[in-house]
């Protein structure tokens, strides 16, 4: 507060307060607070604390509310549990250790998952704003962190909803028996009917992916024009994601009470019938069997970092929003451990469910390589290349098991040493199936799909698992949308129902960029480069501005005045020292991957029928890095602009209900001081609550409290043209 201000000049002689902070409140009401610049910064530096007001916590400002707490749940469980649970989580799980990465994946939950989840949904519900207000408030200077969140959100939101659109076609393709992807089609050639010779060489559900679906081109420089089916799949999923959240909240959260438990009855399902599939209990032991020598790699612990990061959505702007419509003595705390237990609980669910399937078909394609092997051997011992003194005697080939077949395998290697890689016989061994980690959408829409082929009921299975995928994708981006949508709405005054149809239209023009016949690219680009680098910056300085800017002690307090209870201390030191240091070397291990590892994507060679590594052209690679920059241009513009004071200060936009709290705040604050400076200090009893004094470790005193608390009343008289920048609390 400056040091002219009526309220500082009587503070420090000993005249008796007459004039009400609130009555200087009420004199600044007129002030256009969209065009003014207020004072956000306290004795202490940085923003006002963010306690519990004395108001309803309602709809006082107009602000919607969930109608229940099962709907807010639902909504943040929906929002968190996604596609990666599904076909990134159990190939990270293969990749790194099997059972063995659960105990880093554990560890980095709660080291920056859970504290990291705590904090945004602790600002969202406080504050009662979007992920612009939110920071605009907390630190002005870095309010770009709201804008790039958002950004990001488009970024993701606009490929995300792609994925979505291939689960629709697939959806309805699983309306026929046999599935369309269970055999290779047959070309006609005059009088001949052959294989289709790209199915040929690949496999039935590879040729439906990446001809029949995509119609893919060779190169990402190829564009071959829009493929019209998954046009129009877009289309349909832009259609249901604007229904389910043109009404804001009222609106997506019905949508949530069946989009994000029908995934859960579906996942049971499939592994109460994987279970009773030949091969399962292989596949989930394969998967559970802990390599422990890989779990100390530092590789390992950077991708479990990576995917407890993105599996709850930090950093998106989706919790905040979400949170952000609660009642402000809501248990957050609760809720973050609640929501973080669930997402990991799902994906060791679809793990499972996972490697049941891809068991079972590990088992099916180990006994077609063991048939198709046996083949070979009778067609050499009829031409005499091989002796029948080879097939021991047991050994039946109408009926060969796979250990008949590996000790035939084993006697033929030794004998025929010198000749064997001509035979061009395989081992067939189960264990080499179960390696093959497949991820993403080779495992959603060839592998599982493949394996599905082989159910008893095959379209009803289809049909169950694309319907869920659907589900999965839509709850994602309901809280994708929403984390783009309510920024917007608490800036400006416009329509959520305008602004979300014009969300949407501008986003299915934009998306027209991934249904073209090189589409499949183009996702692969923006998954690899708009979010990862550009994110966890982003979830950096949320945690340094909170943890260090605002302060920790400050904001323990808040959260102790806002719930009602003491938050544990480890928190105190989680967010002020170890979340940061995590974020730090994950980011650096980010930048040296991306620096070490040559930018590229997978392309499909038709002529070859296989994927083939290619690098990205130079116009390629300059789009790669402006999705970078372009997401995390907002950071330094902001700061720049604000500190040479080019952009009014943020901060201002406060909701009405956060007005009267602070002048009602003030009023009560205006009555402690009278009756403290109407006695002496030693009399003078603590203006604060027994149960405020505390502030974290190394608490402060009951004495800076005060000072610190009556700065407050700065907050309705201190308007300064050029507000000094927050420092950060020692």
């Amino acid at each position: 507060m400056p040091k002219s201000s009526k309220v500082t000049q009587r503070e420090h002689s000993n005249e008796h307060v007459t004039e009400s902070v609130a009555d200087l409140l009420a004199l600044e009401a007129p002030m256009d607070y969209k065009s003014s610049q207020m004072s956000m910064n306290m004795a202490g530096g940085g923003p006002p604390p963010i306690g519990k007001p004395d108001i309803s916590p309602d709809l006082e400002d107009g602000r919607p509310a969930w109608n229940s707490k099962l709907q807010y749940i639902l909504a943040q469980v929906g929002f968190s549990v996604g596609l990666g649970n599904v076909w990134r989580f159990p190939y990270l799980c293969q990749k790194n250790g099997g059972g063995a990465y659960l105990v880093p994946y554990f560890i980095l939950l709660i080291l920056i998952g859970i504290p990291l989840f705590f904090l945004e949904l602790a600002v969202g519900q406080r504050i009662r704003r979007g992920s612009i207000g939110v920071w605009n408030y907390v630190c002005p200077r870095l309010g770009g962190i709201g804008v790039s969140s958002l950004m990001v959100c488009g970024f993701v939101g606009l490929y995300y909803n792609v994925i979505i659109g291939w689960s629709i076609f697939y959806f309805f393709q699983s309306f026929q028996y046999p599935l369309p992807w269970s055999e290779c089609p047959i070309r006609r050639n005059g009088s001949q009917a052959i294989v289709e010779p790209e199915c040929e060489k690949s496999s039935a559900t590879t040729y439906f992916w990446y001809r029949e679906t995509l119609n893919i081109t060779s190169t990402i420089a190829d564009s071959g024009g829009l493929n019209w089916r998954m046009t129009l799949s877009l289309l349909a999923a832009w259609i249901i994601v604007c229904l389910a959240v043109i009404k804001g909240i009222q609106s997506s959260g019905k949508v949530m009470y069946f989009s994000s438990l029908f995934p859960y009855v579906v996942l049971f399902c499939f592994l109460v019938r994987g279970m009773f599939l030949k091969g399962a209990v292989d596949g989930i032991a394969h998967m559970f069997t802990p390599k422990l020598e890989i779990m100390l790699e530092p590789q390992v612990w950077r991708e479990a970092a990576t995917q407890v990061f993105f599996a709850l959505g930090l950093g998106f702007g989706g919790v905040i929003a979400f949170s952000s419509y609660n009642k402000r003595d809501n248990n957050c705390h609760f809720d973050a451990v609640l929501v973080s237990v669930i997402n990991f609980v799902t994906s060791i669910l679809a793990t499972l469910v996972v490697f049941a399937v891809l068991g079972f078909k590990a088992n099916v394609m180990n006994e077609k390589c063991v048939v198709e092997n046996a083949e070979k051997i009778l067609g050499y011992l009829n031409s005499n290349v091989l002796s029948q003194d080879l097939i021991p005697p047991h050994v039946n080939f109408s009926h060969l098991t796979t250990s008949d077949y590996a000790e035939m395998y084993g006697v033929i290697k030794i004998v025929k040493e010198d000749s064997f890689a001509q035979l061009g016989l395989q081992p067939c061994l189960l264990e080499d199936e179960l390696n093959k980690a497949v991820q993403g959408t080779g495992l959603a829409f060839i592998a599982f799909t493949e394996a599905m082929t082989h159910f008893p009921a095959s379209p009803f299975w289809s049909v169950m698992f694309f319907f869920m995928l659907i589900n999965l994708g839509l709850g994602s981006m309901i809280g994708t949308m929403t984390g783009i949508t309510t920024p917007i709405l608490d800036t400006f005054k416009i329509r959520k129902e305008i602004l979300t149809v014009g969300c949407c239209i501008v986003a299915f023009f934009c998306g027209l960029l991934f249904v073209q016949r090189s589409g499949n690219y183009f996702v692969t680009m923006f998954d690899d480069y708009s979010a990862g680098l550009p994110l966890t910056l982003v979830v950096i300085l949320e945690n340094i501005s909170v943890a260090w800017i605002y302060g920790t002690k400050r904001f323990m307090q808040d959260l102790e005045d806002m719930l009602g209870f003491r938050p544990y201390s480890v928190y105190f030191y989680l967010w002020k020292y170890v979340s940061p240091v995590c974020l730090l070397v994950l980011i650096s291990a980010s930048v040296v991957d991306m620096a070490i590892s040559p930018p590229g994507y997978n392309a499909w060679v038709q002529d070859l029928a296989t994927e083939r590594f290619q690098s990205y052209p130079t116009w390629a690679l300059v789009m790669c890095f402006a999705l970078i920059i372009v997401a995390m241009l907002p950071l330094p513009l902001v700061f720049i602009a604000r500190h040479f004071n080019w952009l009014p200060d943020g901060s201002n936009k406060l909701s009405v209900s956060y007005r009267k709290s602070l002048a009602k705040e003030a009023s009560t604050l205006e009555d402690e001081t009278r009756f403290i400076l109407g006695k002496n200090p030693s009399e003078a009893p603590s203006p604060m609550p027994s149960h405020r004094a505390y502030l974290g470790p190394g608490s402060t005193s009951p004495v800076e409290l005060i000072t610190n608390s009556t700065s407050i009343s700065g907050y309705g008289s201190g308007y300064q043209t050029n507000p000094a920048p927050p420092k950060s609390e020692s």
